[in-house]
């Protein structure tokens, strides 16, 4: 892989303003495609499979007639010094109001004897609107009329809020705090590099990549609509890495050149050496990402998809692109004063000379400090809570979330989102009768209320109000309860949006624990046959493992204690999205591969080159820390950025993110995995003979490069940097 990576950074730096305007012009191209072409689906969260879903589908067929098909809100009106009875008039008159709006298909009467929604204690009144399709801009229109009706309400001294809604509001790609998050990435490269050169390419290079990648997602979504939230992923993780991965192969061009090779030579052995790091590294994301299909949640696998295409593109800029921006850079890629000199040092920075140096010396106490710090950062995982549905919306401070709230009040927990059941057998009309009798009968049941039957006769419907609200474990029980009602002569399944969330979460559990099984396998075999070592892989897993715990837990004590709630723009107090730790677990995962091919590649060179093992973590330390760091600095930068997200599912996985990034460069990688290498010696690069003789030798470190003497004619180079 070396020699052909080396040998298409080579054609890349020959080719290089041919390489740069292909980029152009497939930005170009995707971005007309888009603009022309895209397509958005309605962003449901179907997960196939469950009881509850495959109940949903029944009630689709059998009950389509009966149903509702278009969006629909709420206007809850309460009276606190009277019975709501008394308001007649003014239910009426709303109601008048309602009927008036634009795309309005039914307004209910909650005075109707025959179906009255009055609660018990006749306090609060819910009025349901129904509209007819509504495009976004039509919903938004929807939804302030709604209010409008509800401020006339108030103004009569009546309490009124708007419950539902009937829009799904797309994140924000790139709003002001992801922008700040990209100007402090930019900041670090110029710190890092000492050139405006060289970080504005670095830069440069990974804004085309992402806007490649995404406009390529965006693009794919005329053939195939995606998800509102799909984009997100892939230009969160696509910016992060295409900094990093250019970031890695620029800083080995920069060192080739201060040992003195000429821009042809440094850019091919840059390409060969950092650049199979870099594909390396992107296959180990790709593979978490690409492994989220295989949990069998579609909306999930199409953000694994979108994001891997993402990782791709980066990958492919790292080694094409920025191949061709360090030959138009040649030599003014390195700091002034280092322009003028034919050899500088590159034995690293003194921070990360000392660094290494005690870390070697204490490795007890390096290895212990970082397992007690994380360990500790992990403690408010033990009461993560997760759900696919926020009830009553994630804002705390909403009108939807107080409708909610009221009608939960006043009506019951349980009776803003009643238990759909469906009783299927051969005459379901005898059937269900008996089934309604013993759900009755189950603890924490407020009402069982027959709602009809198929025409086909042999599927009944039954809606049950349960008394505890719809996250609570004694409406999971009774779910469990009532489908345990099923016999073989009737079938009795679980619907409707309680059941759905509550499914759709034990079956991302599930996931969970297949995929981490899934990627840690795959990504453990690839490291083995990289480093021909056991002990390496494992070191690498675990350590993976406490940076999730980290970042995990502090997305906990922030979106779901409400920590720093002066800062966080997205709405806190709420149980964690299902899919949070899914998705969170596969990128955290292939980044934490990405340092540790980057850090221990360095070593394993050093450790190969003859050094002992202490003297190679040294060496191969203060060469690749400074790098390893940056990079760090600039996903930290960039989630960080993203964290401040008004959406808190962009919010909470770019916060775990942003901490797991921290947690596992600096603590991990640059203290733990030091440490833990110094400690086994010579164990640690260990491989059994029999595999010794199975496993591939893959020459990722350039082994097998032709590297020609450092001194050479200085005509090409001056050539090259003009």
């Amino acid at each position: 892989m070396p020699a052909l990576l080396s040998r298409l950074g080579a054609f890349s730096a020959r080719h290089r303003i041919a390489v740069v305007v292909a980029w152009i012009l497939a930005l170009i191209l995707l971005a007309v495609v888009t603009l022309t072409g895209m397509k958005f689906s309605d962003g449901g969260f179907d997960v196939p499979g469950t009881d509850s879903s495959d109940a949903m589908k029944t009630l689709d067929e059998e009950f389509a007639s009966t149903g509702v098909s278009g969006p629909a809100l709420q206007l809850v009106i309460s009276s606190d010094d009277g019975q709501i009875t008394d308001e007649a008039a003014r239910i009426v008159e709303a109601r008048e109001s309602l009927t008036a709006l634009p795309n309005v298909a039914s307004v209910s009467d909650p005075l109707d004897p025959a179906q009255p929604r009055i609660s018990p204690d006749l306090s609060t009144a819910i009025i349901d609107v129904t509209f007819d399709e509504l495009s976004e801009h039509e919903a938004e229109v929807a939804a302030d009329d709604l209010a409008a009706v509800a401020d006339d309400v108030r103004a009569d001294g009546l309490a009124a809020e708007v419950g539902g809604t009937v829009s799904s509001e797309i994140p924000e790609i790139l709003g002001p705090s992801e922008i700040v998050g990209a100007v402090v990435a930019f900041l670090v490269l110029m710190i890092t590099f000492g050139s405006l050169v060289a970080a504005g390419a670095n830069m440069l290079g990974a804004l085309v990549g992402v806007g490649v990648g995404v406009l390529g997602v965006l693009a794919a979504s005329a053939i195939s609509p995606i998800g509102s939230v799909t984009p997100i992923l892939a230009v969160m993780l696509g910016l992060a890495v295409g900094i990093d991965y250019g970031l890695f192969v620029l800083s080995r061009f920069r060192s080739e050149l201060g040992n003195g090779r000429i821009v042809p030579e440094a850019i091919a052995l840059a390409s060969g050496t950092a650049g199979s790091a870099v594909a390396f590294a992107g296959a180990t994301v790709i593979i978490a990402l690409v492994g989220l299909t295989v949990v069998g949640i579609p909306f999930l696998g199409e953000m694994g998809l979108a994001a891997a295409a993402a990782v791709v593109v980066a990958v492919l800029m790292s080694l094409t692109l920025m191949p061709a921006l360090m030959s138009i850079m040649g030599r003014r890629a390195l700091p002034r004063r280092a322009r003028r000199r034919r050899s500088t040092s590159s034995y690293g920075p003194a921070w990360a000379t000392r660094w290494g140096a005690r870390v070697t010396r204490r490795p007890i106490l390096a290895i212990a400090g970082t397992v007690l710090i994380l360990g500790v950062a992990a403690v408010p995982v033990a009461s993560m809570q997760t759900s696919l549905v926020i009830p009553g919306g994630e804002d705390p401070t909403s009108s939807q979330r107080a409708a909610y709230d009221l009608v939960a009040d006043r009506f019951g927990d349980g009776a803003q989102d009643p238990l759909v059941v469906l009783v299927r057998a051969d005459d379901a009309a005898a059937a269900v009768q008996t089934t309604a009798d013993s759900i009755g009968g189950l603890d924490d049941v407020t009402a069982v209320i027959p709602s009809g039957v198929s025409e086909s006769g042999d599927t009944a419907l039954l809606t049950v109000v349960a008394e505890s609200g719809p996250l609570d474990d004694a409406t999971k029980a009774l779910v469990s309860d009532i489908r345990d009602l099923s016999t073989e002569e009737a079938k009795v399944q679980v619907t409707g949006s309680t059941a759905l969330s509550i499914d759709s979460d034990e079956q991302l559990r599930n996931a969970l624990i297949l995929y981490i099984a899934l990627i840690v396998g795959l990504s453990l075999l690839l490291l083995v046959v990289l480093f021909r070592s056991i002990l390496v892989p494992l070191l690498a897993t675990v350590g993976f493992l406490l940076s999730l715990g980290a970042g995990l837990g502090a997305t906990v004590a922030v979106f779901q204690w409400g920590w720093f709630d002066a800062v966080v723009q997205a709405p806190q107090g709420n149980p964690l999205l299902s899919l949070l730790p899914i998705i969170v677990t596969g990128i955290l995962f292939g980044l934490a591969m990405d340092y540790q091919v980057f850090l221990v590649t360095r070593i394993h060179e050093a450790y190969r080159h003859g050094l002992s093992p202490a003297e190679a973590v040294r060496t191969g330390f203060r060469s690749a820390a400074p790098v390893v760091v940056a990079a760090a600095a600039i996903m930290t930068a960039v989630f960080g950025g993203f964290a401040l997200s008004p959406s808190s599912l962009v919010g909470s996985i770019a916060l775990a993110l942003a901490v797991g990034v921290v947690a596992d460069a600096i603590l991990v990688r640059m203290l733990l995995v030091p440490a833990t290498l110094a400690l086994l010696g010579r164990a640690a690069w260990w491989l059994p003979r029999w595999a010794e003789r199975v496993i591939p030798r893959v020459d990722i470190e350039g082994e097998n490069l032709p590297v020609a003497p450092v001194a050479r004619a200085e005509e090409s180079d001056v050539l090259l940097t003009r």
